[in-house]
């Protein structure tokens, strides 16, 4: 079973895959670059309460599998990740601003997966037949 987490109002458990590239795909996710990128990753989801359930930095791409509250949405995630870790990497590491003249050290764009364990299908059901009676139900699609 997985865990569920509580807001201040809410309960929730709100996952995604998310996966994003390398400008130009150039293999630079090595090393200590690799490695203070994965720091920074980690800082972000931090002071967002959103948590790391599985990462890997790969040598062009980033794969992380989040649990993030249900008040951030993944464009606004994928906007802190990637602009923060792009701003402070490239400050740090001064020899990739030859290679990324244009202050973009990441692709645009990024892929996100939501996950769950119950079905569409388990959750159309669900829905269908919950009515209390025959005079409360109705559909709304």
């Amino acid at each position: 079973m997985r865990k569920v987490r509580r807001g201040s109002h809410c309960v929730f458990d709100t996952r995604v895959h998310l996966v994003w590239i390398t400008k130009y795909r150039y293999k630079v996710l090595t090393g200590r670059i690799a490695q203070r990128i994965r720091e920074l990753v980690r800082q972000v989801c931090e002071s967002r309460d959103v948590q790391i359930l599985r990462g890997h930095v790969s040598a062009d791409h980033i794969h992380l599998y989040l649990s993030f509250p249900p008040q951030l949405s993944i464009s606004e995630l994928v906007k802190a990740l990637k602009g923060r870790s792009s701003r402070k990497i490239q400050q740090e590491f001064p020899e990739l601003c030859r290679r990324y003249w244009g202050k973009h050290f990441w692709a645009i764009g990024y892929a996100a997966f939501t996950s769950g364990e119950v079905t569409d299908k388990t959750i159309q059901e669900y829905i269908s037949n919950h009515g209390c009676g025959e005079d409360s139900a109705f559909t709304i699609d």
